[in-house]
């Protein structure tokens, strides 16, 4: 199956009251992305808390994610700060049928440019053939891709795509000016996807669209299509619920508005704790004003 740009959005992953998997509030939450015509799920990403899943959670939230996927391609979060764990992690999810996986610098450890560029090859080898989405996110992981890394993971064929989460406009349109076209590079911040796609940008991996995605999939769609005073409409009636999902660590306020629109529970794990009594208040009443909820 093949990935293209467009909408992704990152699975957020409910939770039952108890904190155990649930998942028919996922099969359903699932269901409501993609009749928002959704381009590409992602599991197992920082939304869908991936550092809080074990080992067998892991394998049963992507098998669900396939089955409930309808021929929507399904990408898997593969992200570890051991270059031996991403590969384990890699491997099970291609084994799966997953049609991509995710791949952040590893965090933690801050690597050089040059190990984050032996990561990403020794992934490609332990998993041949599996399409890699890099991902730039230095606010998590304490180092970013520099212009050079980036151009020499465009050298490797298993590098498929980067998502660009660094917020910093002039690097995204750096690395536009350097991606081929057989590449995807896609907007990693929901508020940014109408400059990013304006600047060369594919697409948008995004936490808002688990909520509104038909509207995210209207805006990012409408901007590709070079529809500015559509996109821009579009962005201008959003910005208040995307800024509003980040007012505490993601997916905080996600999972509140989810608990609002009956996908699941606020539930979250530890470290993370459930939203301010404030901003599920301020989300009911954005949700209410955009129409999403009754």
């Amino acid at each position: 199956m093949t990935l293209d740009g467009g909408l992704w959005v990152a699975l957020a992953t409910p939770f039952r009251s108890d904190g155990a998997l649930d998942l028919l509030a996922f099969a359903k939450l699932i269901a409501h992305v993609r009749a928002g015509f959704t381009d590409a799920l992602v599991v197992l990403g920082s939304t869908g808390e991936a550092t809080a899943i074990e080992a067998l959670e892991r394998d049963t939230l992507i098998k669900v994610a396939l089955e409930n996927a309808s021929g929507t391609p399904v990408v898997v979060g593969c992200t570890a700060s051991a270059t031996a764990e991403a590969c384990r992690f890699a491997v099970r999810a291609q084994a799966l049928g997953a049609h991509g996986a995710l791949i952040a610098t590893p965090p933690y450890v801050k690597p050089s440019q040059a190990g984050i560029l032996a990561h990403f090859a020794a992934i490609a080898k332990a998993a041949p053939g599996l399409p890699l989405i890099a991902y730039n996110i230095p606010s998590r992981c304490g180092v970013g891709m520099t212009l050079a890394t980036v151009q020499e993971l465009w050298r490797m064929p298993a590098v498929h795509g980067l998502k660009e989460s660094s917020g910093d406009l002039a690097h995204i349109a750096a690395i536009a000016a350097i991606t081929q076209r057989d590449k995807l590079l896609l907007a990693g911040d929901d508020v940014l996807a109408l400059p990013s796609i304006a600047l060369g940008a594919c697409g948008l991996v995004s936490v808002a669209g688990n909520i509104v995605p038909q509207a995210m999939r209207q805006l990012v769609h409408a901007a590709l299509e070079g529809e500015l005073h559509t996109a821009r409409a579009q962005h201008e009636q959003l910005v208040p619920l995307l800024h509003e999902l980040f007012t505490e660590p993601n997916p905080v306020p996600l999972k509140a508005a989810l608990a609002l629109c009956d996908i699941g529970t606020d539930m979250v794990r530890l470290p993370l704790l459930t939203a301010q009594l404030t901003t599920r208040d301020r989300i009911a009443a954005l949700l209410h004003k955009l129409g999403a909820l009754a």
